[in-house]
């Protein structure tokens, strides 16, 4: 059914609600898609807005029945009574996460359809992250014409020029991240995780090191020099999970593969996010792995900030994607995208 704008899988349920009978089928769960890159694209996430009731336990096994990469359950609505202050909570059909970036641009857009759009800040695991939702982005989602509008860091006249190719139902929302922090790879780790994704060394851009950066979740970043290479590569899900375990990488191995240049300057990338968890293997869109790449090509000065990268991803998944990625001199990175409603959401 369709319920104030957006998709969701919702039947009657008990009042109060008690925990052990909690799951999918017994609380309104909001099916969208994030950051989608034209119709069939982005990244599906479960977004659950009154989750004060449910245990760890229950939002768990609601996340695992709902089977998106994450799904997002605001625990606090109203924090100290702002409605405009949420506390959420992430999981993965198998475990908590952290922080999850197409999940909090999915919740922050549910809720702009029902408060108005706005500034909102959420509290998570990792710290209160301050969304910012507007009206009128629709051309984030067609790519390239979106990177003159979209995100804090555009200039006036450039979003002016590109307001007129913008879908004015459609919200966008940008997140800015906690600062980055990027390290570096162990040698012996780095190697067990090429040796999962059968690459070498050799198959390296050697511009772009081996790194793991962290800006909400830890992400190994692995840059790939040729486009066959990057197009071709496999793993062995099972493996490639228990090494993400072993290392506290709860967020996705990050694989990417430069593309130059855009006709607004925006650097552009082309990413493949590995994340093995039940029957999923690849994300379509990682908001936290924008993020996350972002901190690692300021960190390595691979791009001058200000700057705006754009990264595309999902192609190898069939859901294509893009982020806009805005990356300051100093600070946090903001990443936007849109949400909205899955046209192949699980029937309720």
């Amino acid at each position: 059914m369709r319920h104030s704008g957006v998709v969701t899988d919702r039947r009657p349920a008990p009042a109060p609600l008690s925990t052990d009978a909690a799951s999918a089928s017994t609380v309104e769960v909001l099916h969208l898609t994030a950051f989608a890159d034209g119709p069939g694209g982005g990244n599906p996430a479960g977004v659950v807005l009154d989750a004060a009731s449910l245990s760890a336990v229950d939002m768990l096994r609601i996340a695992a029945e709902v089977g998106h990469a994450e799904t997002a359950f605001v625990v606090d609505a109203s924090v100290a009574g702002d409605d405009r202050h949420v506390a959420v909570r992430y999981f993965s059909p198998g475990a908590e996460v952290p922080f999850c970036g197409h999940a909090t641009i999915a919740t922050a857009v549910a809720l702009a359809e029902r408060r108005g759009v706005g500034a909102f800040t959420v509290d998570t695991a990792v710290g209160p992250v301050v969304i910012e939702t507007a009206r009128g982005g629709g051309a984030v989602e067609t790519g390239e014409a979106a990177v003159a509008g979209a995100g804090a860091g555009a200039d006036a006249g450039a979003g002016a020029a590109a307001d007129a190719g913008r879908d004015t139902s459609v919200v966008t929302a940008s997140f800015t991240s906690v600062v980055p922090v990027v390290r570096d790879l162990d040698p012996a780790v780095a190697d067990r995780l090429l040796a999962l994704l059968a690459l070498t060394r050799a198959d390296l851009d050697e511009r772009r090191p081996l790194r793991e950066s962290f800006a909400g979740n830890r992400h190994p970043i692995v840059a790939v020099r040729e486009s066959d290479v990057f197009d071709g590569f496999g793993f062995d899900p099972a493996a490639l999970r228990a090494l993400m375990d072993e290392q506290g990488w709860a967020g996705t191995v990050t694989v990417f593969c430069d593309r130059g240049v855009d006709e607004s300057g925006a650097t552009v990338v082309e990413a493949r996010n590995l994340f093995p968890v039940g029957a999923i293997t690849e994300d379509p869109a990682t908001g936290s792995a924008a993020a996350s790449l972002g901190g690692y090509l300021r960190a390595l000065d691979l791009i001058a900030p200000p700057a705006r990268v754009v990264v595309r991803q999902g192609r190898h998944v069939g859901r294509p994607s893009v982020l806009v990625v805005d990356v300051p001199v100093v600070g946090g990175i903001t990443v936007t995208g849109t949400a909205t409603p899955m046209t192949d959401a699980p029937a309720p």
